[in-house]
C-alpha cells in the first residue's frame, strides 16, 4: 500500500500567529502527518502571515470591516476554503465567529483554541484578557487550555483536548494568560494529530481519542 495523502489544513488568524507557529513546529518536525495550506486571516499586516510566509505557506487576508454582513464574510471565507481545497481548519486566535455557513461546509472538522477550561469561561465577550479576568474574579483555582470542534454555537462543540494551569494567589490577567499560552502551544498540535489520523471518536459532546494497533 501506498503512504496516505496528508491531509491539507487552513489555519485561521487575527494577529501574532503563536498557535500557528506551534502547529508549524509540530508539522515541520513530522509530529502531525499534515499539510499547511493556507494561512488566513481576517486582518492585513499581521504578524501570524510574515510567519506563514517565513515557511513557504500560502496565506490570503479576507478583510471582514470590507462586508456588510457576518455572512457575506463568513460565504467569502468559505469559497477562499474550497478553493484551496482544505480538508481541516485550525481556527488560532481568530477573533471573528464564523456564520454556519462554514462548520456544515466542515462538520467535525474544524478546531478552535480556547483560553479556558470550558463548558466554563466561553461563548461571547468571552476573548482575551477578558477570560483570564473572569477565571480571577470567580475565584477559580484552576484554569486551562481548550481544544473544541467547531460548531454553530460559539465554544460549545465537543472536547477534544485540555490542559491545565494552576491560578497562583498573585496571579494578574495578564501573568495568568502568559502560562495558559504554553499549554495552547503544547495541547493544540496534539488535538490536530487526532484529526488528521481520524482516531478522535465522537459521541454527542464527548470525546475519545482510539488508539491504533501498535499503540495498545
Amino acid at each position: 500500500m501506498g503512504t496516505p495523502k496528508k491531509k491539507k489544513v487552513a489555519v485561521l488568524v487575527s494577529g501574532g500567529g503563536s498557535n500557528l507557529q506551534a502547529l508549524i513546529h509540530a508539522v515541520n518536525k513530522q509530529m502531525i502527518p499534515v499539510k499547511l495550506g493556507l494561512v488566513l486571516s481576517n486582518k492585513p499586516g499581521v504578524y501570524a502571515l510574515k510567519r506563514a510566509e517565513r515557511f513557504g505557506i500560502p496565506t490570503a487576508v479576507i478583510d471582514h470591516t470590507g462586508f456588510s454582513s457576518n455572512e457575506d464574510f463568513s460565504l467569502a471565507i468559505l469559497k477562499r476554503l474550497q478553493a484551496a481545497e482544505v480538508d481541516l481548519l485550525c481556527l488560532a486566535g481568530f477573533m471573528r465567529i464564523l456564520a454556519p455557513c462554514v462548520p456544515e461546509a466542515y462538520p467535525n472538522r474544524i478546531l478552535n483554541i480556547h483560553p479556558a477550561l470550558l463548558p466554563a469561561f466561553g461563548g461571547k465577550g468571552m476573548y482575551g484578557l477578558r477570560v483570564h479576568k473572569a477565571v480571577l474574579d470567580s475565584g477559580a483555582k484552576y484554569s486551562g487550555a481548550t481544544v473544541h470542534l467547531v460548531t454553530a454555537e460559539p465554544d460549545k462543540g465537543p472536547i477534544v483536548c485540555q490542559g491545565l494551569v494552576r491560578v497562583e494567589d498573585d496571579d494578574t490577567p495578564e501573568s495568568l494568560a502568559r502560562r495558559v499560552l504554553e499549554v495552547e502551544h503544547r495541547i493544540y498540535p496534539v488535538a490536530l494529530k487526532t484529526l488528521a489520523e481520524e482516531t478522535l471518536e465522537i459521541q454527542g459532546l464527548r470525546t475519545r481519542i482510539i488508539l491504533k494497533e501498535d499503540e495498545r
